[in-house]
């Protein structure tokens, strides 16, 4: 990862931030350590980062709050760092946009490794290759790959977060084919799902919201009971 990758880490406790960022800069990183979310705003303007790292509980406005500002303006990925009994907390942080979570305490080897997976997501990158330049067409709308953009039926451009991009295209790729909710995460996100862990459920709902006619009763993405969830929509496949 380039020296230039800037990671923006706000985290209230200064013995965590300053273990985390000396960790993040001797593996190639540079960094900024904001104590509460007062400077976000500057930070995203005046030195936009590749990737905010972001703790739930912080004096002042909390992580969910930052969260949500941050995705009405920016679309750069967002790690949630949170507790184990933080779970609601960790699923309506995936419902702002997040693109991973990681839990407290953690290895910082491990976060590293998530921080490169969920930069490679964002900059279409799979195994340190460009994605091949495909775009998906089903129901009217176009997933293109290559710009990492999805289009409704009227060629608006519908954001997404890397996460819910990866998810779609997944589903393009598997059309018809039931994905259990361990192997849609393991494909999407590098790891495997947790026992109880309802992000999975989250991610679909959100991509729900967003390509379904009607979220309440999905015909795109439905779910298989005790198995996962299918896309059932014709996709025709465009090499470009």
């Amino acid at each position: 990862m380039s020296a230039l990758t800037h990671i923006l880490l706000v985290e209230d406790d200064p013995a965590i931030g300053s273990l985390v960022c000396g960790f993040l800069e001797r593996s190639g990183f540079r960094t900024t350590h904001l104590m509460d979310g007062k400077g976000v705003d500057r930070v995203m303007t005046e030195d936009p980062p590749n990737l905010v790292l972001l703790d739930l509980l912080l004096p002042g406005e909390d992580g969910l709050s930052i969260a949500r500002r941050i995705r009405t303006s920016h679309p750069t990925p967002i790690i949630m760092l949170t507790a184990m009994s933080e779970e609601r907390d960790r699923i309506s942080g995936l419902d702002l946009g997040a693109d991973d979570y990681v839990t407290k305490p953690f290895s910082t080897r491990e976060l590293v490794s998530r921080i490169r997976a969920v930069l490679r997501r964002s900059e279409g990158l799979v195994n340190g290759r460009k994605l091949t330049p495909v775009s998906f067409s089903f129901a009217g709308w176009e997933l293109d790959t290559q710009s990492r953009e999805l289009f409704d039926p009227g060629g608006v451009r519908v954001e997404l977060t890397s996460l819910e991009f990866e998810c779609l295209r997944i589903f393009c790729e598997h059309p018809g084919k039931v994905m259990g909710r361990d192997v849609l995460m393991k494909l999407a996100q590098g790891r495997r799902v947790e026992p109880y862990d309802r992000s999975v459920d989250t991610l679909v709902s959100r991509l729900r919201s967003k390509i379904e006619p009607e979220a309440s009763s999905p015909s795109l993405i439905k779910t298989v009971r005790h198995s996962g969830y299918v896309f059932t929509a014709s996709v025709v496949v465009t090499e470009q």
